[in-house]
């Protein structure tokens, strides 16, 4: 899709639709003024005639309206403020979206840049625009055996305001259209079922990035590999499946030579059954999510090297599958991981934070200056924060701030648990150096506090993504988050 900025009278444009914003009471936009004047007063007529009353988020689809070469007109409702949350604002675009690929339309005009978002500037609307019309095409469609309805968008023409910042406005756009993009890749991955998306899948598409992204190094490391260095918590999760299991580690240095990167660790179990542990057959199928953390690091570093940031940044991926097996791990068994240290595994199917723990200690070797591990890590974030928020802990203040700073801008949150020493004792064991599990009491962070054993020599934060990493029911599929938290985060990075 092509984000172009439009220039000219929006009247005069030949396009298949143009939206534009009214305010509630029929207060006119500047755009939806000019095309009222273009029409002689008729857009104003059928306002009044549709009883239009233009909340936050109503459309009204016009077709021919006089005066206007469009073919069609959206009229999206702006609400009551002349100045609009960052929330409201999102929240219009998607209306917009829904209503425009509803229709057989092409090439847009898109005048909601002109719409005033409190502390937000062009730029940062650009992006929202870009992301929202990009991502709001996405469907699913590789494994359809008909072919299958999708939108026809190809091109949007942001209409810009008199004295409107163009750079800044092309680079917003850039950046929405960049993020989409790292998010269509995760959530293709993503939706793959786990007899095609394996390990050894996922660690060829991200040396498929190579190919189109040069800078950009890709290393692979194989179970003997894995063996050599002691990870004993990644081979003990993998033991029960005919998958080998993979340590992807994507590399992008577009920072200074000597410049420490910031690490990203993103947990692929590409199905998890649970081991022995083993899960309800009820929404079982929705495990082939397990890999999102893992879809997520390769989306964002797509991302990144799509924008060209010049910074340093590392991704990290174990990759396996969690299966019963004859030669299974099994409750009560003792591995040791690559930091030396011994683990009690009193439930098989708390295995994400296991191999987290082994690449985190592997993720070392970069000396990063900071590392963020994403993960569908427990159903207990799930429960405590429902599929709004991200899960987030930390033992730096600073970098949490920021991580949630970069969800609020970014309209992808996230919310901060406490991760107090106390929790740490309910992960005592008396046959190892800790449990993997602490009981039911504070799951999300009790996972949170066995990695935290493992993330003691940097600066770390973890995001559960369990609950908002994909959606249930009729309209299941992958979301793609936190893929727009993360990439604002590095964008603040790059601009701080």
């Amino acid at each position: 899709m092509n984000f172009v900025i439009h220039s000219g009278s929006l009247d005069k444009k030949r396009s298949d639709c143009l939206i534009i914003g009214v305010y509630e009471r029929q207060k006119l936009s500047p755009s939806a003024k000019e095309i009222d004047q273009a029409s002689d007063g008729f857009l104003t007529k059928l306002l009044k005639r549709e009883h239009f009353k233009a909340k936050e988020g109503d459309t009204l689809l016009l077709h021919q309206l006089p005066g206007c070469r469009a073919d069609r007109v959206l009229v999206v409702g702006l609400g009551d403020a002349l100045e609009l949350s960052a929330k409201q604002y999102c929240k219009i675009l998607g209306s917009a979206v829904k209503a425009v690929t509803a229709t057989p339309s092409q090439k847009i005009v898109c005048a909601l840049l002109e719409t005033q978002v409190a502390t937000y500037d062009e730029r940062w609307r650009a992006r929202q625009i870009a992301l929202a019309f990009a991502d709001g095409c996405y469907r699913f469609t590789a494994l359809k055996s008909e072919p299958q309805e999708v939108p026809a968008l190809a091109q949007v023409e942001l209409h810009p305001q008199e004295g409107a910042q163009k750079a800044a406005i092309e680079q917003g756009a850039r950046e929405g259209k960049a993020i989409a993009e790292g998010m269509k890749l995760a959530k293709d991955l993503a939706n793959l079922p786990g007899n095609i998306c394996t390990p050894s899948y996922l660690a060829e598409q991200a040396l498929k990035l190579t190919e189109r992204y040069p800078k950009l190094k890709v290393t692979v490391l194989e179970e003997a590999d894995m063996s050599k260095l002691g990870m004993g918590a990644i081979l003990a999760v993998s033991r029960g499946s005919r998958q080998p299991p993979k340590l992807i580690v994507l590399e992008y240095p577009g920072g200074k030579t000597k410049e420490s990167p910031i690490a990203l660790v993103g947990k692929g179990l590409t199905f998890d059954a649970g081991g022995i542990s083993l899960k309800r057959a009820e929404n079982m199928d929705e495990m082939k999510y397990d890999m999102c953390g893992g879809a997520t690091v390769i989306g964002t570093l797509q991302a990144v090297a799509e924008l060209g940031l010049p910074l340093n940044l590392v991704g990290v991926i174990p990759a396996c599958e969690n299966l019963p097996d004859g030669n299974a791990v099994k409750p009560g068994d003792v591995v040791k991981t690559m930091a030396g240290k011994t683990v009690e595994i009193l439930n098989t199917d708390a295995e994400g934070r296991l191999i987290l723990g082994d690449a985190l200690t592997y993720t070392q070797r970069f000396a990063p200056k900071a590392v963020i591990d994403i993960a569908t890590l427990t159903g207990a974030c799930l429960i405590a924060l429902g599929r709004h928020a991200t899960g987030l802990l930390a033992n730096d203040d600073e970098l949490a701030n920021a991580l949630l700073k970069a969800g609020e801008i970014s309209q992808d949150r996230a919310w901060r648990l406490p991760l107090w020493e106390e929790y740490q004792e309910q992960l005592k064991s008396n046959f190892a150096d800790f449990a993997n599990v602490g009981g039911r009491e504070g799951g999300a962070i009790t996972a949170a506090a066995f990695l935290s054993r493992f993330a003691d020599k940097f600066s770390w934060a973890h995001l559960d993504i369990a609950g908002t990493a994909w959606t249930s029911g009729r309209d299941k599929g992958a979301t793609g988050r936190p893929i727009p938290l993360l990439v604002q985060f590095l964008l603040d990075q790059v601009a701080g």
